[in-house]
């Protein structure tokens, strides 16, 4: 198994997310590109690992949807804070135009 991200990637990925203010999102590309990366699987990684004690659902796949299985939970977080929303029947994504954060 090939190792997974260095402990400065890691800490560096979850600094940015910490970063991201309520009612915003960043996608994983996104976070990546912050960091000078185009290591965006790699960021998932981290989150899926590292990110429990971060504001995890402020980062989202690049349609806009949350990290699979986790929706529900992220939609309670995204209403609480304002999140902008689209929907499509009973299916919802972040509306990125509107809700991305740039750092």
């Amino acid at each position: 198994m090939p190792p997974g991200p260095s402990e400065d990637f890691v800490s560096r990925v979850l600094e940015v997310v910490e970063s991201i203010p309520d009612g915003a999102v960043m996608t994983y590309g996104d976070v990546a590109s912050a960091l000078g990366s185009r290591a965006a699987r790699a960021v998932g990684q981290v989150m899926a690992y590292y990110g429990a004690d971060v504001p995890w659902w402020r980062v989202v796949r690049a349609s806009g949807h949350p990290a699979a299985d986790h929706e529900a939970r992220a939609l309670e977080h995204f209403r609480a804070e304002g999140t902008p929303l689209r929907w499509s029947g009973d299916v919802f994504r972040v509306d990125l135009a509107a809700a991305r954060h740039t750092p």
